[in-house]
């Protein structure tokens, strides 16, 4: 991804104190009502309709950042209609993971140099030592983003900066931000009609759902490329771990990603989950998706690993 003036640098600036400010409070705040959530749930303050918010809410972030944030934005494994690709990035920017352009330039950078010195998150990047390791699992799962550095757009995303609708969601995102938080908090009030649903709804469908969803995403960047199946061959570390794939809506499939990163589907292999695929099928069904990248028998045996060798 070249100018005409010539490569671009791989990082553009830092982040602003006030940006800074923002992740911390992104990071800490859910976190700690995902701590708080555990006695909260032995006693009082939860009930079915949070439950059921929490999971309407997290399924539909989640399926944001995955098909929409990571397939299509980053890979562009299919093609999407206009207001799905508008819905795509909303919905993703719901998740507070950052704002689409920012996200989608930190994760080409991050297969660009997948487990080497420019990889924004890998666990890989100060040794192999147990006291290494165990920095390197906290620097891919959160604290990269403690980091002052900026990702160049300019160089990884140069695509999305042309384009005016994902622009115009990228100046949305505090305004996104407010709603994923809100929208459960009022329907949870509407549904009990009772303020009290209001707060629990904001607290379980709201805050607890945005850390459980940064946490799960944040294990694709440290767990998938420290522990699980290498079925495939790839240039990093990256590895399949099955107990993430519900959860993740098939991310974890993360080896079989690395192998073929354009492909729609992650889980290629016979009973491997990846509700993102079906989804992304769903789309295609409806004609909302064309020129989906599905994976393909011949090119994906031509990546297995020769088992019997290693």
């Amino acid at each position: 991804m070249t100018t005409s003036a010539g490569p671009q640098p791989v990082l553009a600036g830092e982040k602003t104190p006030f940006e800074m400010l923002l992740v911390k409070l992104f990071a800490i705040i859910p976190g700690t009502a995902l701590v708080a959530a555990v006695p909260l749930a032995w006693g009082w303050g939860l009930g079915w309709t949070d439950v059921w918010l929490a999971v309407f809410f997290y399924t539909f972030t989640c399926l944001g950042v995955t098909v929409g944030f990571h397939r299509y934005f980053t890979h562009g494994a299919f093609k999407a209609k206009r207001p799905l690709r508008i819905a795509l990035a909303v919905a993703g920017s719901m998740a507070m993971q950052g704002r689409v352009i920012g996200w989608v330039a930190d994760h080409r950078r991050h297969h660009a140099y997948a487990d080497r010195e420019g990889d924004p998150h890998s666990p890989w990047l100060f040794g192999t030592s147990v006291g290494a390791l165990a920095k390197g699992f906290w620097h891919a799962h959160m604290g990269w983003m403690f980091r002052r550095e900026l990702t160049n757009a300019a160089r990884f995303a140069p695509d999305l900066l042309a384009d005016p609708d994902v622009r115009r969601v990228h100046r949305w995102f505090p305004a996104l931000t407010v709603a994923t938080l809100v929208a459960p908090a009022v329907l949870g009030g509407l549904i009990s009609w009772s303020w009290w649903g209001a707060v629990t709804g904001f607290f379980w469908a709201g805050l607890v759902r945005v850390a459980a969803l940064h946490h799960v995403t944040w294990s694709v960047n440290s767990i998938c490329h420290m522990v699980g199946d290498r079925p495939f061959e790839a240039r990093d570390r990256s590895a399949n771990f099955w107990p993430l794939a519900i959860l993740s809506m098939g991310e974890s499939w993360h080896n079989s990603h690395h192998a073929d990163p354009t492909c729609a589907r992650h889980g290629v292999r016979r009973g491997q989950i990846d509700v993102s695929a079906r989804l992304i099928w769903f789309f295609e069904r409806f004609g909302w998706a064309t020129d989906v990248r599905w994976p393909r028998q011949e090119r994906m045996a031509r990546k297995l690993r020769d088992t019997a060798a290693s």
